[in-house]
């Protein structure tokens, strides 16, 4: 039987009981010495539970504070992914041969700011320069054609520069403790040994920003392993561009792969999923609770080569908050994709 953590008022009701047996003295006068002792005892005594069932919590990884889920991950070599920064390029306009210093700093209408990472020369009017948020994480993801203002003026270069066609990307929050609890369990249940489909996975999601891997064996032949993978939280996400997809290959080329087997990372190829419902009642706040339903299914069962179930994605909608009933107007069917092609969420008409 599980041990139940006693109340203050149970407490002090037993210390006040032992106080009275002890002493042979009655039930305690309220304004006495002792009922203000037992008081004292019984805070004390369940101040000292609450540290042991602190104490207790970190036994096991899944109840454990971020301190020690951490140190329970670190045994498997399993570590909690830090904040990244973004980083992308923006134009400047100005003066032929202005100089802009590295470290110059910008800032979006909202506040975040951003600093350059080397310097450049105006030359033709403009000048393309790299930049990286200041602060990490995903704030500092920012579409293209944003404006940034300088925060000091510079002699001979407009005070706004453009962010270019690529964007600001790449910023991601620390690692949360669900997240890495869900890879701490994934390693733990799995093979140690390299070259196994979830070892591919695994190390994937180490990767900053990798969110979901899939490893396909012989996906381009013999003796070839592909691995292809998401970035769900990335703003531009869930497929990952050049720029991750060849960090990831570059990350498991590190010794991470077996030296027999020919390693492929690619992004996947994207597989929209446009339902159609009709929704009773049909309000704005069922129609996201819905969306975010299908998002929800999506990322737990979609994978390259796989099938949608029909009526998961039917429960899927039953399940959102305040939904009362439904038509599927579309798909009419399960959802299926080639190998190497996942289902996304794409546009959902509600009719």
């Amino acid at each position: 039987m599980a041990f139940e953590r006693p109340t203050f008022t149970e407490l002090r009701e037993r210390v006040e009981a032992d106080i009275s047996d002890r002493l042979n003295v009655g039930p305690l006068l309220a304004r006495s010495v002792l009922i203000v002792l037992a008081r004292v005892i019984a805070g004390e005594d369940h101040l000292l539970h609450g540290h042991l069932a602190s104490l207790a919590d970190q036994v096991v990884p899944d109840r454990a504070d971020s301190a020690n889920l951490e140190r329970w991950a670190n045994l498997y070599g399993v570590f909690r992914k830090p904040a990244e920064f973004a980083t992308g390029s923006i134009t400047f306009t100005g003066t032929n041969g202005t100089v802009i210093p590295q470290g110059t700093q910008t800032r979006r209408v909202d506040g975040t700011q951003f600093e350059t990472t080397v310097g450049a020369t105006v030359t033709a009017g403009v000048a393309l320069i790299t930049v990286q948020a200041l602060v990490a994480g995903d704030a500092g993801d920012t579409p293209a054609t944003t404006e940034l203002s300088l925060v000091s003026p510079i002699a001979g270069i407009d005070s706004a520069a453009i962010v270019d066609s690529n964007g600001l990307a790449g910023g991601a929050e620390t690692e949360s403790n669900e997240d890495l609890l869900t890879r701490f369990r994934a390693k733990a249940r799995s093979s140690d040994s390299i070259g196994t489909k979830s070892s591919y996975e695994l190390f994937a999601l180490e990767v900053s920003e990798v969110t979901r891997a899939f490893a396909l064996g012989g996906h381009f032949g013999a003796g070839t392993v592909g691995l292809t993978f998401t970035i769900d939280n990335d703003p531009a996400g869930p497929i990952p561009g050049v720029g991750k997809v060849a960090e990831v290959q570059a990350y498991l080329d590190d010794g991470r792969t077996p030296i027999t087997a020919t390693l492929t990372v690619f992004a996947p190829a994207a597989a929209p999923l446009d339902p159609e419902i009709q929704l009773i009642p049909d309000t704005a706040s069922i129609r996201e609770s819905v969306t975010a339903a299908l998002a929800d299914l999506i990322f737990d069962e979609a994978e390259p080569g796989g099938t949608l179930l029909l009526s998961r994605i039917r429960e899927a909608i039953s399940t959102a908050a305040g939904e009362e009933d439904h038509v599927l107007v579309s798909p009419t069917a399960n959802v299926t994709t080639a190998a190497g092609t996942l289902t996304t969420l794409g546009t959902i008409t509600f009719s």
